[in-house]
């Protein structure tokens, strides 16, 4: 049963601030964030600290801009703890995930992340970002829009359902990106997609939702250890460890016949690789490509093949609300298993006042499977 928050909420929260690059964040005591209409209030029951959290916040990021000071924090679970004038679905109590993209309601092609901030230095967005959604995630209670927050069926897939904890379900916040990449490609069921890289969190959570779907992945990665783990955990998987030759990489991705499909979620640390090349020349005729990564560099794109082979190649920045939806359905519905029976774990749970060494953790942590979070 939900557990039903009072009508009077404390004044004052605690919260990680952000004041710049260079500077150390420090937990403050601040107003509690006011509810406004189409907002909802949640208390912060988990929060996703993602690897390159400490990378985001260093100014170091081509294109990004953070507003100061803010709360950072991308992603989170939590129960709704009040809500506005407009809302038709949300109660208190209610257990929901709190997804970070978020669109001008009169404008989505005003974009930016939530406790992150504007890629590409769009006006309109920054302007949204400083004056409305700039705090995020990392704070004993959240402010989002309505329309950031799904309600999740907790009967289903907390104790008395398939038994996952409330840490287990924060894994959905990375597989919901590779979902819309799959859906933004149109992937089917049965049809085979290479996933390169495949060992990082996103690109991990990528072969897991392909499975789920119904394809059959070919994970390709330079860490063969890894890529063995993925594989043991899911099913249809093929895995091909890259060795950084076109030619090399391009024979071994071949073997495994047709290839309808290939989605990148590569690293900025993936800036020199040559994976993207072997991968697109791996793809058959009118096969598609979904390229989701943030590689800084300009890639070398086999032009004449691209267009003997009739190939899309789609940029694909995040999802559409829609996919937070569907891949929610996929996990409720038990065709996508999370937590133990995918080999996750909540390797590391620290409070907002230890957030250097999270982030330490985070960023270092080698295993995708290991889950590393903030409970406040």
């Amino acid at each position: 049963m939900a557990e039903t928050y009072p009508s009077t909420l404390p004044k004052t929260i605690k919260a990680l601030i952000y004041k710049g690059p260079g500077e150390p964040l420090n937990v403050e005591t601040v107003p509690m964030p006011t509810v406004i209409p189409g907002s909802v209030l949640i208390k912060v029951e988990c929060i996703n600290i993602d690897p390159a959290m400490g990378h985001l916040l260093s100014g170091k990021v081509p294109g990004l801009h953070t507003p100061t000071p803010c709360v950072p924090g991308t992603r989170a679970l939590g129960r709704v703890a009040a809500t506005s004038v407009d809302t038709t679905l949300l109660k208190p109590g209610q257990l929901v995930v709190a997804e970070p993209f978020i669109r001008g309601r009169d404008n989505d092609l005003v974009q930016f992340l939530w406790g992150a901030g504007v890629f590409g230095g769009d006006p309109a967005a920054i302007k949204l970002c400083e004056d409305v959604w700039r705090n995020g995630a990392m704070a004993e209670y959240a402010l989002l829009p309505l329309e950031n927050v799904h309600p999740l069926n907790e009967e289903i897939l907390l104790e008395k359902g398939f038994g996952y904890s409330i840490a287990d379900l924060s894994v959905l916040l990375r597989q919901v990106v590779a979902y819309g990449g799959f859906r933004g490609i149109d992937l089917k069921a049965g049809e085979t997609v290479i996933v390169a890289p495949a060992t990082g969190a996103y690109s991990s959570a990528a072969v897991e939702v392909a499975s789920a779907m119904g394809a059959r992945v070919i994970a390709a990665s330079r860490n063969l250890e890894q890529l063995k783990k993925i594989q043991a955990a899911n099913e249809r998987v093929e895995i091909v460890q890259l060795k950084g030759d076109v030619q090399e990489d391009l024979a071994s991705l071949s073997k495994f016949g047709t290839v309808d499909a290939f989605l990148d979620i590569s690293p900025a640390a993936a800036n020199d690789s040559t994976h993207v090349r072997s991968c697109i020349m791996a793809v058959k005729q009118y096969g598609r490509i979904s390229l989701m990564g943030i590689i800084n560099k300009d890639i070398a794109v086999p032009y004449v093949l691209a267009v003997l082979k009739n190939l899309t190649i789609r940029g694909q920045y995040m999802y559409e609300r829609e996919d937070v939806q569907g891949l929610i359905k996929l996990v409720e519905s038990g065709v996508l298993k999370i937590g133990k029976k995918l080999g996750h774990k909540v390797a590391h749970s620290f409070k907002l006042e230890e957030w250097e060494e999270a982030f330490r953790v985070a960023s270092e942590t080698k295993d995708p499977a290991d889950l590393i979070v903030f409970n406040p």
